[in-house]
């Protein structure tokens, strides 16, 4: 006797949007931008493809929001260390080291992509997504080493704490795409090259 179909599940509007992302996010950071279809995405989800349109639009859009549900949690690269209860500012910063390596592991390939690092050069939609995140990254590094509203810290110290995000992204390239550096290493960069940047590199910005 033949075995039955299973039946699909039936999904709510969150859950099902959820899904779809889920399987775009890996299929994009598995291939190249343009190795990956709307038809790839929906056959990936169990989904028609005019659902997919449904809940995204076009698969530029949908992209757009791949990178973006990428970076909000962690932002980047170290964000949320001072919620660490009873940890030092030091373990907290390793720690959001740690979820941050993990993130951009996980999603390699569209991480590549969004910071050109694969021949495709600099999207201005996907860079303003990845400043806006640098700028809540900021808010949660400024937060581990200044107690008060990270919004009124010095100009200085935001410039810094943003320019470190950038430092921490190159490292990131260098371990992933080049391989010139290991996961090991480069947490050592950016935890060490972190302490840095608020302590030494400061203090010369501030005296310049």
């Amino acid at each position: 006797m033949a075995t039955p179909a299973p039946r699909r599940q039936r999904l709510g509007h969150d859950e099902r949007r959820e899904q779809i992302l889920v399987c775009a996010r890996r299929l994009f950071s598995e291939r190249v931008y343009s190795a990956v279809s709307t038809s790839d995405i929906a056959a990936e989800a169990g989904v028609a493809r005019g659902l997919l349109h449904h809940y995204f639009g076009g698969k530029r859009d949908l992209y757009l929001e791949v990178v973006r549900s990428m970076v909000s949690a962690p932002a980047s690269p170290m964000p949320g260390v001072n919620a660490l209860a009873g940890a030092s500012v030091k373990e907290a910063v390793a720690e959001g080291a740690d979820r941050w390596l993990t993130m951009i592991e996980r999603n390699r390939g569209t991480w590549l992509a969004a910071h050109g690092a694969q021949g495709l050069g600099r999207d201005p939609e996907v860079e303003a997504i990845l400043d806006e995140a640098r700028e809540r990254a900021a808010d949660g590094l400024i937060a581990a080493v200044r107690p008060g509203d990270p919004a009124t810290a010095p100009p200085e110290l935001r410039a810094t704490v943003v320019a470190y995000s950038g430092f921490a992204e190159a490292a990131s390239i260098e371990w992933l795409e080049r391989g010139r550096l290991t996961r090991d290493q480069v947490k050592a960069l950016i935890v060490s090259g972190f302490f840095c940047a608020v302590g030494e590199v400061l203090e010369a910005v501030q005296a310049a």
